[in-house]
């Protein structure tokens, strides 16, 4: 009879658990997959019945329409006006031509910034008056703000003349917001190429009044190309220079490398409560502080790249940060923040496999760790607010009674790509290390419930898109099954066990194919409404007596902020009403 060592009968042990983890990837995967399904099926359903229940809103019936061509002897809206009463003579209501208000907009920064210093100079004179203060500094600000005030009064004249037909005249886009008299003849309008030349006519769906960004409102093809372009080489340099503090962060983790850069160090290196600091703690605080920066800066980027509404800007810097942070905080981390590993190993796409199942596994501490440090925190810190609080007590005292509070919307570009980074932790940590399980369950349930909180008492959204955003976060989660794929398939092999290897493969071409099911049946509704939807909504419409006023005030929907009336000063309201036929 054999006898079996301890030896064997070990290495049997460890391959009884391979297979565990072989069956808890396929387990896994399969219920994500079920979970995504239901959840695309039940917020497309709800984007349906958002759409069947809402009343006429102004950009159901409106397109926009860049690259208009210009004319020495036509003006861009008689441009406008001739194209579409040709083209959609039973359909078109009206135009509105996009004007350039770079110029109205800075004046009216400085008009507002001259009229909170008025005000916190009165309010000082109202204060030392109260005090009995009566020395030369009362006469000082009566000058200044008579100084002040002239100014104010001078560009506010300066605002009604940029304000006029005839200066607008000459600032005209080559951009118009066109109104249709039902929502399927406006899809079909930016469905179609309007012109023989497609780089002329381009028409798109416009946003909701509400959601446009006016700032920067790139009206050429050419320039919004250029401008994407230039966004995307800036993206990218700032991506790989941030590599810089990962690779300080890596330098924390390990004790030999801060030895050898720092030898006075030593010393002190020798004490385990210091060394469970810097190398536990530490790194994670410096990598959360530096991750501070990145949403804003990613949204300053997105602003530029021609978008014209503010949830495009918002959706497309979210999709930024997220890869910025799978890129700087997850492969760089991995692969030891180094530049060259990290290219090293995209450039060796057959063993990347092998390369992850030895490089991920090796940093499960660190994670746990980030998501103490990072997810803990942030989601405690959304409930108390401490920064805008810290704002607002330091800016109270140059406020003036007549600043409108503004409530504060969610801003998604910041804490979307968290919640799906952790997500991709959890999936891709779940079979190597389940111990950063609890914690992440501890992080999502404290999320859940702050911010049901912040949605109900604290924000209010500036804008609606009827739930457009979670194509991005499904993408995200089939990101995390097929990097979770590519670990366990390094793993298997790296353990010779190549019948799990095997039937590895098919997985995550079964899960591309599940994603590519939910990009045909799903994404359609996301992107566009069916003829189906629009003309139902249309024949609902027909009958509504509201309808006619409802087309008088589509022609007024979509107005220029800057071109609205304002005015600061305390003269005769005849002399400060803009000059706008």
């Amino acid at each position: 009879m054999l006898l079996t060592s301890p030896t064997t009968h070990w290495m049997c042990s460890q391959y009884q658990m391979l297979w565990v983890h072989f069956f808890a990837v396929y387990i896994l995967t399969g219920f994500i997959c079920l979970l995504l399904h239901h959840e695309y099926k039940y917020i497309a359903l709800k984007r349906l019945s958002y759409f069947y229940s809402s009343d006429p809103r102004p950009h159901q019936f409106t397109i926009l329409v860049r690259s208009i061509p210009s004319s020495s002897s036509y003006s861009i809206s008689d441009s406008v006006e001739s194209f579409f009463r040709e083209f959609y003579p039973s359909t078109y209501v009206s135009h509105v031509v996009i004007r350039r208000t770079n110029k109205i907009r800075s004046l009216l920064i400085k008009a507002k910034n001259l009229y909170k210093k008025i005000t916190q100079l009165r309010k000082h004179n109202r204060q030392k008056n109260k005090q009995g203060d009566y020395f030369r500094l009362f006469g000082q600000d009566d000058g200044l703000i008579d100084q002040y005030g002239k100014k104010l009064s001078e560009i506010e004249q300066n605002v009604r003349l940029h304000q006029s037909e005839n200066s607008l005249a000459t600032e005209e886009a080559r951009a118009a917001f066109v109104f249709f008299k039902s929502r399927y003849a406006a899809a079909t309008a930016f469905h179609m190429q309007q012109s023989v030349n497609p780089t002329q006519w381009i028409a798109e769906p416009a946003p909701e009044p509400r959601d446009v960004y006016w700032p920067f409102f790139s009206e050429s093809f050419m320039r919004r190309w250029i401008s994407k372009l230039v966004v995307l080489v800036a993206t990218t340099l700032f991506t790989l220079l941030f590599l810089i503090p990962v690779v300080i962060v890596q330098g924390l983790t390990n004790l030999k490398q801060l030895e050898v850069l720092f030898p006075f160090l030593t010393s002190i290196l020798t004490i385990k409560f210091v060394t469970q600091i810097i190398t536990g703690y530490l790194p994670s605080l410096i990598l959360q502080l530096s991750l501070k920066a990145v949403p804003p800066i990613m949204g300053f980027l997105t602003s530029m790249q021609g978008y014209i509404s503010h949830s495009d800007i918002e959706s497309s810097a979210c999709n930024k940060v997220i890869w910025f942070t799978v890129w700087n905080v997850f492969l760089a981390t991995v692969f030891s923040g180094s530049f060259i590993s990290l290219l090293s190993v995209i450039l060796d796409p057959k063993h990347i496999p092998e390369r992850l199942a030895v490089a991920v596994p090796a940093q499960a501490s660190f994670f746990i760790t980030y998501v103490v440090t990072s997810g803990w925190t942030s989601v405690t810190s959304e409930l108390f607010r401490i920064i805008p609080l810290l704002g607002s007590l330091i800016t109270r005292p140059f406020s003036s009674p007549d600043d409108e509070f503004e409530v504060p919307s969610l801003p998604f570009h910041r804490d979307v790509p968290r919640v799906l980074f952790f997500g991709l932790l959890g999936i891709t940590y779940f079979f190597l290390a389940p111990l950063i399980l609890p914690f992440l369950l501890a992080y999502l349930c404290l999320a859940y419930i702050i911010y049901r909180n912040q949605f109900i008492n604290v924000y209010a959204p500036k804008y609606e898109t009827g739930g457009k955003l979670w194509p991005t976060v499904h993408n995200t989660m089939i990101f995390s099954l097929i990097l979770m794929h590519m670990i366990a398939l390094g793993i298997f092999a790296l353990k010779k066990l190549s019948p799990a290897s095997s039937w590895m493969l098919p997985l995550p071409v079964l899960t591309l194919l599940f994603n590519e099911y939910c990009r045909k049946r799903f994404l359609p509704i996301f992107i566009a409404y069916s003829t189906e939807s629009l003309i139902k909504k249309d024949r609902e419409d027909q009958n509504d007596p509201r309808m006619a006023e409802f087309y008088k005030k589509l022609v007024i929907a979509y107005k220029d902020p800057a071109l609205l009336p304002f005015q600061y000063t305390s003269n005769t309201d005849d002399l400060f009403d803009p000059l706008l036929s």
